[in-house]
């Protein structure tokens, strides 16, 4: 008896400590999803604070494109207003970027303002700022996603139901909100990039030369005096 209860008591350790660790190592997770979406919603802000600039200055060339200002306008007000869950910031991104692609396709149609260094400055901002967005939604996802799986698994779904630690959102923008029918997409790594040149039309063939006077089945030359 005396042996079974050391047995059990090692047990009831092992089972406390590992609980313990459990614990622990959910509640890292989380700190490190909060983290994570803290540099996606510093990313976001930068890009929101390019965009008056970005407007300002497309304005100066295609002043009459005016909708597509007030869609810009009113998209990036809608975005910078949600503050809720990830959910709800990727609904609001939606549209938003679906707005900036019009107008970054605006831009295309006037080469005077793909010249102008305001503009390309703004433009290779808006770049960078789209790669480490692009970086901290994988970040931030990869650990949503790692987060969950122990949620959802067992023996560890046991310590995060007495924990309260509950499934975390990931950050997708919905491709159905966007409603860019018809849009170009642009890619952000080329924009001010040099258009490619269109390649040389091929030379004309050389005509066939013609078949030496005399020659065999030739349709030229003198024919034979009649017999």
């Amino acid at each position: 008896m005396g042996i079974w209860a050391i047995v059990i008591l090692v047990v009831l350790i092992l089972i406390v400590v590992g609980g313990i660790a459990s614990y622990n190592r959910f509640v890292s997770q989380r700190n490190l999803i909060k983290d994570a979406w803290a540099n996606i919603d510093t990313e976001l802000r930068r890009r929101y604070d390019l965009i008056p600039n970005l407007v300002s200055t497309v304005q100066g060339y295609a002043a009459h494109e005016k909708q597509v200002f007030e869609d810009v306008t009113k998209a990036r007000a809608m975005a910078t207003s949600a503050t809720g869950s990830p959910a709800a910031q990727a609904a609001a991104e939606g549209p938003f970027v679906a707005a900036l692609r019009q107008l970054l396709a605006v831009a295309e149609n006037y080469p005077d303002l793909k010249a102008n260094q305001n503009f390309l400055a703004l433009q290779g901002e808006l770049s960078n700022t789209e790669d480490r967005l692009q970086t901290a939604r994988r970040f931030y996802n990869g650990n949503v996603r790692d987060y969950n799986r122990r949620v959802q698994s067992f023996p560890s779904m046991i310590v995060a139901r007495f924990g309260n630690f509950e499934p975390e959102e990931f950050f997708e923008v919905d491709e159905s909100l966007r409603g860019d029918a018809g849009v170009p997409k642009v890619d952000f790594s080329s924009m001010g990039q040099p258009a490619a040149q269109p390649a040389a039309p091929a030379a004309p063939a050389e005509p066939p030369a013609a078949p030496p006077a005399g020659s065999a089945g030739g349709s030229s030359g003198t024919p034979p005096p009649p017999g």
